[in-house]
């Protein structure tokens, strides 16, 4: 596509493409598995109690404990791989990445603000993405921290005159 600069010149822009929801939902579930067998591995053991007279009481009545548990290492998991790589494994898997607006690497504020979203909300950021969605795919939190998620290139070049391409 080429654009016209404001000095009349003409300029190549450059073509971000934006993942398809299902790949991102994909992503997300090879993560979530993989991140729920390794937690599970690890602290599920903590949350039973093994009483050999009454295998009815094997799990204990911990409430929303393990929930908030996992929603945290999600969050941590979910910050760290895509600040340090703009991916997590599921990500990698389906070759999209989580950048900024301009398609560069986003900086750990924003994704932490997008990976709040997807840990402990969801459903709600989802859904209410999908009502309100923009020409950019983008989940509420996806919006508050200023980050998309497009199908990802061999190269991570400086980007200017931006478009936006619906995979």
């Amino acid at each position: 596509m080429i654009i016209m600069s404001s000095n009349g010149q003409s300029q190549e822009a450059n073509e971000l493409v934006l993942a398809k929801w299902s790949s991102r939902f994909l992503a997300w579930l090879i993560d979530f598995i993989i991140v729920s067998i390794a937690v599970w591995s690890i602290f599920g053991a903590s949350f039973v109690s093994f009483d050999s007279n009454h295998p009815d009481k094997w799990f204990n009545d911990v409430g929303a404990l393990p929930f908030i548990g996992n929603s945290v290492v999600f969050f941590a998991y979910w910050t760290l791989m895509e600040s340090a790589r703009g991916q997590s494994i599921g990500k990698m898997a389906l070759r999209i990445k989580t950048t900024n607006l301009e398609g560069k690497m986003a900086d750990i504020k924003s994704v932490a603000i997008q990976s709040f979203g997807k840990s402990f909300l969801l459903v709600i950021d989802v859904i209410l993405g999908w009502i309100f969605t923009n020409d950019k795919r983008q989940r509420i939190f996806n919006r508050a921290g200023n980050t998309i998620v497009i199908k990802a290139k061999n190269s991570d070049t400086a980007l200017n005159n931006i478009s936006y391409k619906k995979e």
